[in-house]
């Protein structure tokens, strides 16, 4: 029987079963009783029956995170309690000393038999295949196969089973991983289970997790349940790499273990995965919450022990959430007490952020006083979070003495307390306070300022106080970085007070300005403006912007806009046909470049695109703005963030339609990167701006590189483009990504070539040093472009 209080199938909201569709479809969510029992159901028939070959499984942590729910402030709070809040269980695992502990003899596997090279009967055999082993590791790629391919006539499956056994022993895995792949092609290969296993074991044990995962599919497409060690090594490979997307990989190869495998992983891993998931910020972690729960129950159904760590991650966990479940948050709090586990700093603060949500004064008066009466204080988040609980039941100048507070006994308050403290006195319309510690943050030379300066302009608004909402936009342009929200607050508030030619300027300024943008708000700011004035033509322009994006008219404005159609004998209808302009052309094809990727239906009818940016690269961030205005008609509807294009999601996918035909059919043919033979004529200066914004970067000695994926004569054909027009260039090879730099006086070409086309925030990143310029044959970074071909084998598997 399981404790009361345990996660059951049930009341447990299980990782759910989807199958791999080339559109997500972001509203199919199901329940997750019905999910288990499907799943279960699923599961119980026999892994040989099952045709894995149709499609692949895959297991995903769901959670009911809506990323516009969540506040700037909540990122600044989370982004800080990575360093203080639950230090000890976020921190990451010494993945290194994880695959050292692995003990494989327990761990079940098969037995792989080989006969040993002298037990050959035929003496020209022993020879050839001795020779075979001295001979491959040394070789290059294409060589390789060459090699391999004249052995076709006398060489058998059991002969290429020693070469790729007798490579792992000298730890010429790589190549024993190729000699495998070399065997899967040829016509007598049957599916060797204990070979592919090792293989995967000893690719997963080095970090190659790509290759391991390429053979643990292979292992499924044959019916068959890898073993568990491969389950386990791939995991925690997976954890090991600092690669976005790594791991979510984790979460389905861990669910796959217990639910396809049936196997029980080590506590180790359940451990491993779990503080994982906590390395991640809280407002980007909640999302992980029914993942954690899952590692949770595992834990407790296999009767392994449940550190502290893993109580206090859970609490904090549920903290996040924009639904708290107090429930269960009392129960993991009574089982923490059973156990003889004292409440820490880290937990109290979680509680206090969960009384802040749900206005529980009483608990959060309680814990806050053990948090003053335990070991270093409360901590500057348990500060904010009192502030914050205090402004939602009404008591705004309680919240002022907290933080007065807080500065007598911590010192210099943190940016969250000063955004959180001017959050609250704006609200509650202190204009004299909030413009005194608005000076005082401004000059205590803390960043960022644009949540404050958000707060503050809106306050300003909502009294009619545009005098002062003027001083406080050109302050907050000197101060920090141009923001939509401000700019669409101060374009507010010049159509309310009048100003609409200055306000047709700044909405100039917003759309030539790729960093910052309009969007719907922005539009029916200015219609309104331009209604309100009888400027009836540039009315009718910025609808016929509207209807290209798609953004939606309010209501009042349609009345109107219909009125003023209605006389001219317009009729007030949206585009039916969609088509891609000039700029998106160009865009879309230097994005491809950088390794977008399109996606397509079985029949190649309809594509979509996956516009996916790296949260680690400060040029995706500001680049994926620019981008999801500038294809937002495109675009899913769930991708829309409104105001907040700060909340922006790191992944969006276009709408599928067939207009994506020619860029799938010339950049994804089958499935995979192809550099089309026409390249030469659609390498334009704004293509390649962003393809460098988007794929390229620059180099620590101010050198140009950007990165291409797809075969030689594709990287040849690029090169000879660009040496066309005057643009010398070399190229490096790791793996199936050739990296093209741009080095010395070159960089300097390049980038007066495409300057134009940066955006403003990323030419500081972007623009090639002036110590580049006397190095034109330099090795930089190790990249060693030493030649203008394309040869070099080399492989960087994970990069």
């Amino acid at each position: 029987m399981l404790p009361s209080n345990t996660y059951t199938a049930q009341n447990l909201s299980y990782p759910f079963l989807t199958l791999r569709s080339p559109y997500p479809n972001p509203n199919q969510v199901f329940s997750s009783h019905q999910t288990f029992k499907s799943s279960t159901r699923y599961f119980g028939l026999r892994p040989s029956s099952l045709s894995f070959s149709l499609y692949k499984i895959r297991f995903l942590p769901t959670g009911n995170f809506s990323a516009s729910a969540t506040t700037s402030v909540e990122q600044l709070v989370s982004d800080e309690e990575r360093d203080h809040d639950l230090n000890s269980s976020s921190k990451s695992f010494d993945f290194d000393a994880n695959f050292a502990s692995i003990d494989l003899k327990h761990l079940s596997a098969p037995t792989l038999e080989v006969k040993e090279l002298e037990e050959l009967p035929e003496q020209w055999r022993r020879s050839k295949l001795a020779w075979l082993c001295k001979e491959l590791p040394s070789q290059k790629p294409g060589t390789f196969v060459r090699l391999l391919n004249a052995q076709r006539k006398w060489i058998t499956q059991e002969d290429a089973t020693y070469v790729a056994v007798h490579c792992m022993r000298i730890r010429e895995n790589e190549t024993g991983f190729r000699v495998y792949k070399w065997m899967m092609q040829q016509h007598w290969f049957k599916f060797d289970f204990a070979l592919a296993t090792k293989l995967a074991d000893y690719m997963g044990k080095e970090r190659k997790f790509s290759k391991c995962r390429e053979i643990f599919d292979d292992i499924i497409n044959q019916g068959r349940v890898p073993s568990e060690s491969t389950f386990h090594i791939l995991v925690v490979a997976y954890l090991s790499a600092p690669i976005q997307g790594c791991l979510e990989e984790a979460c389905v190869i861990y669910n796959q273990m217990i639910q396809l495998g049936g196997y029980r992983p080590r506590l180790s891993l359940h451990n491993s995965l779990f503080r994982a998931l906590l390395s991640k910020p809280g407002v980007s972690a909640k999302i992980y919450l029914n993942q954690a729960e899952f590692i949770f129950h595992n834990l407790e159904t296999a009767g392994l022990e449940i550190q502290k760590d893993i109580y206090e991650g859970l609490i904090w966990l549920h903290s996040y959430q924009d639904t708290i479940d107090k429930k269960r948050i009392n129960s993991l709090r009574e089982d923490m007490r059973l156990a003889g586990i004292e409440e820490s700093r880290e937990v109290l603060v979680s509680i206090l952020r969960i009384c802040s949500k749900d206005v529980d004064v009483e608990e959060a008066e309680k814990a806050w006083l053990k948090l003053v009466q335990s070991d270093g204080g409360p901590l500057s988040q348990a500060f904010v979070y009192k502030m914050e609980m205090y402004s939602k039941v009404g008591e705004p100048m309680k919240s002022l003495a907290i933080f007065k507070e807080m500065k007598n006994s911590l010192g210099a308050p943190s940016v969250v307390s000063y955004n959180k403290i001017i959050e609250v006195l704006s609200k509650a319309e202190e204009v004299e306070l909030t413009a005194a510690l608005m000076s005082e943050f401004v000059t205590s030379g803390l960043k960022p300022l644009s949540p404050s300066f958000v707060y503050v302009m809106r306050m300003y608004l909502n009294m009619n106080l545009y005098d002062k909402l003027e001083s406080a936009f050109s302050l907050c342009l000197e101060k920090c970085r141009p923001n939509r929200t401000i700019y669409n607050i101060y374009l507010d508030s010049l159509v309310k007070n009048g100003n609409v030619e200055k306000a047709e300027q700044i909405f100039g300024q917003m759309v030539t300005n790729g960093t910052i943008g309009v969007n719907g708000l922005s539009c029916n700011i200015i219609l309104s403006g331009y209604l309100s004035c009888g400027e009836n033509l540039k009315a009718e322009k910025i609808y016929e912007l509207m209807c290209q994006k798609k953004y939606d008219v309010d209501p009042p404005l349609m009345e109107k806009i219909d009125h003023i159609l209605s006389l001219s004998k317009k009729v007030a209808q949206k585009p039916i046909s969609m088509k891609l302009g000039q700029d998106q052309r160009e865009i879309l094809v230097g994005l491809l470049l950088g390794g977008l990727q399109i996606e397509s239906d079985e029949e190649r009818r309809n594509h979509s695109i996956r516009f996916a940016f790296s949260e680690n690269l400060e040029t995706h961030i500001i680049l994926r703005r620019h981008i999801h205005y500038q294809f937002h008609e495109w675009l899913v509807a769930q991708c829309d963030p409104g105001d907040c294009s700060e909340e922006l999601p790191y992944q969006f996918f276009a709408r599928p339609h067939s207009h994506f035909g020619f860029y799938a059919d010339q950049f994804w043919p089958r499935g995979k990167p192809v550099i089309p033979k026409l390249i030469h004529r659609w390498l334009s200066p704004c293509v390649l701006a962003y393809w460098y914004m988007y794929g390229g970067c620059r180099l620590s000695s101010g050198d140009i590189v950007l990165k291409l994926k797809g075969s030689t004569d594709g990287a040849e054909r690029v090169i000879k483009a660009l040496k066309a027009n005057s643009l010398d260039s070399k190229v490096k090879r790791r793996g199936r990504v050739f990296w093209i730099g741009f080095l010395g006086s070159n960089s300097m070409l390049f980038w007066k070539l495409v300057e134009p086309y940066i955006l403003d925030e990323l030419k500081d990143l972007l623009r090639p040093c002036a110590q580049s310029l006397g190095s034109d044959n330099v090795e930089t970074d190790k990249m060693e472009f030493n030649s203008d071909s394309a040869s070099d084998d080399s492989e960087d598997e994970n990069s």
